[in-house]
């Protein structure tokens, strides 16, 4: 039998040797690299995009302390949406939101010693960070809100009460009679939040840190991002929504606003008077 090369002739043996044999012959297949020998680079992958994820996407929280009871439990480990605030999304009212301590917040607090381990598991995102200052709280108020404690409650955003039994610890008043900052009326400026705990009456939120620097507000710039899922325990898994109490109209109206819808009626009552008078002045048949 005899082999077909590219010139067309006949070939003996030897040249059919020679042809397999020589430069043209196949390319033998690669022998696959062992999977100890592909193991490192796939463990090296792994750990870049676990770093990406915590720093762009999302990254686990643990609770330190009862502050957001009964929505939160102490242990629990929550995950945070750190993508939205790259495209400009700012905190709104009745996210439960982790924010670097604007203030010293935690002055005094213990702060955990973790292995070398549970460092590197921290910094690629695996593990929530101990060594960060981080609080958890519900959004209140933001910029521009009028925000009012009064005896026990309601809590009151823009002179609107909100329902809170959602989602305030059970047995506690929406507001706190105290004075030390549980009867308050605050405007949040520009670029600050106004947070406080669901457990109200155990959480040392922006009510008893008026007197610091920022006067108990939270820079926008602080937040980590919105806590949206309780990631850890199973048995606590579950999704953080707005309460419902949010979804009435809270806005606080501008004064523009106010004057000119105050100013319409007076120029309709101005022009209508101007226009019986002139009527009754200029009758039938008499000249202007």
């Amino acid at each position: 039998m005899t082999v077909g090369g590219d010139d067309g002739g006949d070939s003996g043996g030897d040249g059919g040797r020679e042809a397999r044999d020589g430069d043209g012959a196949a390319p033998q297949p690669k022998k696959p690299r062992s999977f100890w020998k592909e193991l490192p680079l796939l463990i090296g992958i792994a750990l870049v995009l676990a770093l990406l994820i915590k720093t762009f996407l999302v990254q686990a929280f643990s609770i330190p302390s009862d502050s957001m009871q009964n929505t939160l439990q102490q242990g629990d480990r929550v995950l945070v949406d750190k993508l939205t605030p790259w495209f400009g999304s700012k905190p709104e009212r009745g996210e439960v939101v982790v924010f670097h301590d604007p203030a010293k917040w935690l002055a005094g607090e213990p702060t955990p010693n973790p292995n070398a381990i549970q460092k590197g598991l921290s910094w690629i995102g695996l593990m929530p960070s101990a060594e960060e200052k981080d609080l958890i709280k519900r959004v209140i108020g933001v910029a521009g809100d009028t925000v009012e404690c009064k005896g026990t409650g309601p809590l009151k955003v823009n002179g609107k009460a909100l329902n809170e039994t959602s989602y305030v610890y059970p047995g506690n008043t929406p507001c706190t009679v105290d004075d030390l900052g549980g009867q308050f009326r605050v405007k949040v400026p520009e670029g600050k939040i106004w947070v406080m705990g669901d457990h109200r009456q155990n959480s040392l939120d922006s009510r008893y840190h008026q007197q610091d620097k920022y006067k108990g507000f939270v820079p926008v710039d602080n937040v980590v991002g919105r806590a949206i899922v309780v990631a850890w325990p199973p048995t606590r898994w579950s999704t953080l929504p707005v309460p419902d109490t949010f979804d009435q109209n809270l806005s606080a109206a501008a004064p523009g606003a106010l004057g000119l819808a105050g100013a319409v009626p007076l120029v309709l009552w101005r022009r209508r008077r101007l226009t019986v008078g002139n009527t009754r002045v200029s009758g039938p048949g008499t000249a202007g």
